[in-house]
C-alpha cells in the first residue's frame, strides 16, 4: 500500500504552474514537491492539507491510498 496523489494534475490544471510556484505557495522546496509527486516522500498532515487548501481541492481529491492488488491490475 502506498499513498498515491494528483498533485501534477492539479498543477497543469493550474495554467501548468511550475513545481518550484507550488513550493513557494506552501513553503517547501521544489524537491520536497517532486518527491511528493514521484511517490518517494509522503507529506504531512499539514502540508497535505496545505496543498489541499491552495488548490480548493478537499484533501481527498489530492491525495489517496493505491493498494498492491490495484497496481497489479
Amino acid at each position: 500500500m502506498k499513498l498515491g496523489n494528483n498533485v501534477r494534475k492539479y498543477r497543469f490544471e493550474r495554467g501548468e504552474m511550475t513545481q518550484q510556484e507550488l513550493a513557494n505557495e506552501v513553503g517547501v522546496t521544489r524537491l520536497t514537491i517532486h518527491s511528493i509527486e514521484t511517490s518517494k516522500f509522503m507529506p504531512s498532515t499539514l502540508l497535505s492539507l496545505k496543498i489541499a487548501e491552495f488548490f480548493g481541492k478537499p484533501v481527498e481529491e489530492i491525495f489517496f491510498i493505491v493498494r498492491d492488488e490495484d497496481a497489479e491490475e
